[in-house]
């Protein structure tokens, strides 16, 4: 019998590995950081790390597996991380997952001219603007590396720009650690100081070792800036298979898993309990071009696995997602984004980056964005599955409409269909006459339309004149103090 108040609901879902499959791997994983070791000529981590009783020589150091295990006992299992005005936007842990932007890449795809030129600060600041407006981007990144500005410094204008269009979650990328650290001022002065900031964390770390197991000062020092606030970061290497790590798509999941082992290491050695992720990329070397390919099915196998390992430690993971290597809004970029997209979210990774990249990563484009904006909407629909319980069994809907009838009529349908069913926003659903009276609008017509009304409509709550003031002011003197530190080698 069906119990009235019984409710029943499976989220839909996929696995990649097999128990003992995960366990091979982590095993891998801690005898890779325990043999192998890990390169890294920070004097302070190598004294760190020699305290703690691992092997130090010279510039090689190899983690007893001991250690390791009791940092991953000490770092935190999930974070709740906030909004730009202080509310929970989201929980990073078990199976829920988050869809950002993509970043850093030199190039932008002009939405209006379909130009691939030099990324502007203007071209960050829409992107926040757009990610802002759409429903299903959870997290901002700033969208390119802006080459109207200092190269040396550019994270001090980036960060403002971002900051300023968007009250989402932010993840970022830093050029230095003196950067990074200008960066967390910045987001103490939009949050109301240092202490706001660490309690209600809405900037996210991401600092990227080099891969095969390299962890250059520059890197290294960032780690630490963010283990000193104790403020969430996202380890981020990429393992290029064939390339940076093996390639055998196990070997990259394991190679994937050892560094991120050494960047919470460090990480937990320096401050016991700061938040860490277990985190990497993996890349396919295209072996025709010696290109990395982000379309291939092989990153999303990759990522999944990976983060099938960091879930057996009951840690946060991160994907790469909503990517595609076309250099335009055509069927490729549409092939690319949905497979990375909808793959992922089954697998339930916690943060999936880089939904807007063009040209493998070389380009971000807001057409990009908007068409893998309305993918993941589709996607969370599907993996959200079918709730049946004695509501949506509609037996006595059914019974009053009677053989022959129809329900549009009923309440039941207008109480339900807009949460049981999926909405399109950009997707051509219209009957043939009502396209051709339209002017047949391609999809990158469509999206284009779309972006324009968003850059013409949405304006996100705006800083107090006190923060702009304040950015303004930490902007100017993180750029004098990172030269004078750069004149001084």
């Amino acid at each position: 019998m069906i119990q009235s108040a019984h409710s029943t609901n499976r989220s839909v879902g996929l696995n990649i590995l097999t128990d003992d499959q995960i366990y091979e791997i982590r095993q891998a994983a801690f005898d890779v950081v325990e043999k192998v070791g890990f390169k890294c000529t920070h004097k302070g981590v190598r004294k760190m790390m020699q305290k703690a009783g691992a092997k130090v020589a010279e510039y090689n150091i190899r983690i007893p597996r001991y250690i390791v295990q009791e940092c991953l006992v000490t770092v935190p299992k999930g974070w709740t991380i906030y909004d730009r005005e202080g509310r929970r936007a989201m929980q990073v842990e078990g199976e829920n997952s988050y869809f950002g932007t993509s970043t850093g890449s030199p190039n932008t795809r002009d939405a209006f001219t379909g130009e691939i030129r030099p990324t502007t600060i203007q071209d960050i600041e829409w992107g926040a603007r757009v990610a802002d407006y759409l429903p299903n981007i959870d997290f901002v990144m700033p969208m390119g590396t802006a080459q109207d500005v200092p190269a040396d410094t550019a994270e001090l204008y980036e960060i403002p720009a971002m900051l300023k269009n968007t009250v989402k979650p932010s993840v970022f990328l830093c050029y230095s650690s003196l950067g990074c650290e200008y960066v967390y001022e910045m987001a103490a002065a939009v949050a109301g100081g240092q202490e706001a900031l660490s309690e209600k964390p809405f900037i996210i770390a991401y600092p990227e070792a080099i891969a095969p197991l390299h962890f250059s000062d520059d890197v290294v020092n960032r780690i630490l800036v963010a283990a000193d606030r104790f403020m969430p970061q996202i380890p981020g290497s990429t393992v290029q298979a064939g390339a940076t790590g093996p390639v055998t798509l196990a070997g990259v999941v394991t190679q994937m898993t050892a560094e991120a082992m050494v960047h919470i290491s460090i990480a937990q050695l320096r401050k016991k309990g700061c938040p860490v992720s277990m985190s990497g990329n993996a890349g396919i070397l295209d072996m025709r071009t010696a290109l990395m390919t982000m379309g291939a099915p092989e990153n999303s196998l990759a990522l999944i696995a990976q983060a099938e390992v960091a879930q057996s430690f009951n840690l946060p993971s991160w994907g790469l997602a909503g990517a595609t290597d076309a250099k335009r809004l055509d069927v490729q970029a549409g092939v690319d984004s949905t497979f990375s997209i909808l793959s992922q979210a089954l697998s339930k990774l916690n943060l999936i980056h880089d939904v807007g990249y063009m040209a493998a990563g070389m380009a971000c484009s807001l057409e990009q964005l908007v068409l893998g904006n309305e993918t993941i909407g589709m996607a969370k629909r599907f993996t959200k599955g079918i709730t049946v319980n004695s509501d949506t069994l509609a037996r006595e809907v059914i019974e009053n409409v009677k053989p022959a009838g129809h329900f549009l009529g009923q309440k039941h349908t207008m109480e339900n269909f807009k949460k049981e069913l999926w909405a399109t926003k950009i997707m051509n659903l219209q009957s043939i006459s009502a396209w051709e009276s339209a002017g047949r609008p391609t999809m990158e017509d469509r999206v284009k339309e779309e972006i324009r009304m968003i850059l013409d409509t949405h304006s996100p709550k705006p800083l107090s004149d006190k923060v702009l003031t304040e950015l303004d002011r930490l902007r100017k003197e993180g750029e004098k103090e990172i030269r004078a530190k750069l004149e001084k080698g």
